[in-house]
């Protein structure tokens, strides 16, 4: 046989076994393609969105343990953590939204929210701008009639938590619904500061204040002073929930003041923490679900296409924010860019990056990242995260910080979406909700709650703030209508009432003499007599100049044994670096000098033991 027809038959042969595969083909039933492309479908949606049915089905849907990362000399997890059982149990989700993303948006959606309604109340802060603090009593939650109208005292020792809400959310928003009304059932009363320019407030307020001026000829007249604010929250924008602090502890000082933060309100939260460290008046506080750090953040929603989808969505949230103060914005930044954002990122570079005079979007987001502040935290905190969260990715959350911080202990969790945490059959309650309950309910019964220090005078501002007693405050209903209280009548009575008392408490002054001593390495005694003198007025009805002359003897004596103690232990820290760092030449000056480096370590204000 021929090359050519061998070739030939080859070809045939290929022809043949093309033809065969193709009619095999063609022969599977239309049906079977279908199937076969529908399932190649799911296990691409089932990975995209990240559901974990399978495997939560072959454990039995018992959940995941709840991971706690504390510093191991901490007091908070021995006091309060180890008391609570919902963080160290398990969350286990709910069956039908095994998925970051369906919880997430399931919560956004829908969410299942009580009925709320809260009491609204203004707050003018030092700028100009106001601030909407919606309240929710323990009383509007008890069931009972005769308590819904009962308001808050000044001597109340009812436990106040301060809310901050999350990137453009409000009072309104369901998860927030969830937490007041369960906190509220607990018998704490609740307030949500609204960041400024939502919950339906203006970002420019023309605030009117009524303050005393002294005129030339000596009179008091009182004038009314405008104010206009420009200011324009971000996510560490500290400045409002300060004032807001700050004014409910003067304003409530036997009440323990609480604070919970969610998303950007957590951040907001974590860094106002570490920043007045020790000096804040919150004696308790929760982080839900923070971003920590902005840049790591940043990039993560636009690594994948389902963040990309949040990244968008987000615009659009802050792009609607941005249309309700568009006469403002158009004077402060850049319009034409803002309109245009498509990306979170895009709308900080032409607004929030302008209006907060950052030089550019990254240190913006590095001076204003609350990782940077977790360290310096002196207030028992519990921070919440999920290992899964869509938004605010596990990357940025700073396990070596909450270690190294006694204060603060990181629970998180391996689902739970942002903000959501659906758990149950019926998903009528938020697992981090029923968590934040219990862990402020520990605390309050807790001897580690922080110290509370009194806030400093806020100034003209507190004389024209309506309070949540006097008014006026707005009921909101859930309906959405807005009814007006009967307080506000008597708002300018109690304008001057205010004012006159406040004026005249600043005029009292205190006849007390404080005499500060400076350190001094000669003390004599002539000194000593004019400080005992003119700090001792309980020696006037004794033998003052005997009395005078001992105890000046005394704090003579005490303070020359001191500077002669540090005069030998001086010598002493000489004698060991010499030691250390030449060892023979150490121990020849041991035996030149024994006497007086006997004469040291035994000094002669000790005495003899036995």
């Amino acid at each position: 046989m021929s090359p050519e027809s061998m070739a030939s038959d080859c070809r045939t042969d290929e022809v043949s076994a093309s033809e065969l595969v193709f009619r095999a083909a063609s022969m599977v039933p239309a049906a079977h393609y279908l199937l076969a492309c529908l399932i190649v479908l799911l296990v691409f949606v089932y990975n995209l969105l990240e559901f974990h049915f399978f495997r939560d089905l072959l454990r039995g849907f018992r959940g995941d343990p709840v991971v706690l990362t504390f510093n191991p000399n901490s007091y908070i997890y021995e006091g309060i953590v180890a008391k609570c059982r919902m963080l160290r149990g398990r969350y286990v989700p709910t069956p039908w939204l095994p998925s970051p993303h369906l919880q997430t948006a399931f919560l956004h959606f829908y969410g299942r929210p009580p009925n709320v309604s809260y009491r609204r109340q203004l707050f003018c802060t030092h700028d100009g701008g106001t601030i909407a603090l919606d309240w929710l009593l323990a009383s509007d939650v008890a069931g009972d009639s005769y308590y819904k109208d009962k308001s808050i005292t000044q001597d109340d020792t009812t436990p106040i938590v301060v809310v901050i809400p999350g990137l453009t959310s409000d009072s309104d928003s369901p998860y927030l619904k969830h937490l007041t009304y369960s906190l509220a059932k607990q018998g704490q009363n609740i307030v949500v500061s609204n960041h400024r320019g939502l919950a339906g407030i203006s970002i420019t307020v023309r605030a009117m204040m009524m303050v005393e001026v002294l005129c030339a000829n000596k009179e008091r007249e009182r004038a009314m002073i405008m104010m206009e604010s420009d200011c324009f929250y971000n996510a560490g924008w500290t400045e409002d929930i300060r004032e807001v602090v700050n004014y409910l502890h003067q304003k409530y000082p036997k009440a323990n003041l609480f604070a919970v933060g969610t998303s950007v309100g957590a951040n907001i939260l974590v860094k106002y923490l570490g920043e007045d460290e020790g000096s804040t008046p919150i004696v308790g506080a929760v982080s839900i679900c923070s971003p920590w750090d902005l840049v790591v953040c940043d990039r993560f929603l636009n690594r994948k296409p389902i963040q990309q989808f949040y990244n968008r969505a987000l615009t659009i949230g802050l792009k609607d924010y941005a249309k309700l103060h568009e006469h403002v914005l158009t004077r402060l930044a850049n319009w034409e860019g803002i309109r245009q954002s498509c990306l979170v990122r895009e709308f900080d570079n032409h607004a929030t990056r302008v209006v907060g005079k950052f030089e550019t979007v990254d240190t913006f987001y590095r001076c204003c990242s609350s990782v940077n502040f977790i360290g310096k935290v002196a207030v028992p905190l519990l921070c919440i995260s999920a290992l899964d969260d869509p938004l605010c990715t596990r990357e940025a959350i700073p396990w070596d910080e909450c270690r190294a911080n006694v204060n603060v202990v990181l629970a998180t969790t391996a689902h739970g979406g942002h903000l959501a945490y659906f758990r149950g059959l019926t998903a009528q309650s938020l697992w981090w909700v029923e968590a934040v309950r219990e862990f402020l309910n520990v605390v309050q019964s807790s001897p580690y709650m922080h110290q509370k220090k009194k806030a400093p005078t806020q100034g003209l501002h507190l004389y024209h703030e309506p309070s949540i007693d006097k008014g006026p405050f707005i009921n909101i209903k859930e309906d959405g209508n807005v009814a007006t209280s009967k307080k506000y009548e008597a708002q300018n009575d109690h304008k001057e009432e205010l004012l006159d008392s406040q004026i005249n408490q600043n005029t009292k002054s205190e006849d007390i003499e404080i005499v500060n001593i400076d350190q001094r390495k000669n003390v004599d005694a002539e000194d000593v007599q004019q400080v005992v003198v003119s700090s001792g007025q309980e020696l006037e009805n004794k033998n003052d100049d005997k009395v005078i002359h001992e105890v000046a003897a005394s704090l003579n004596n005490s303070v020359n044994k001191l500077l002669l103690k540090q005069q030998m232990s001086i010598w002493l820290l000489v004698y060991i670096s010499v030691v250390r760092t030449w060892p023979i030449l150490g121990s020849a000056l041991c035996i030149v000098f024994r006497k007086q480096v006997r004469r040291i370590l035994s000094p002669p204000w000790i005495g003899n033991k036995g």
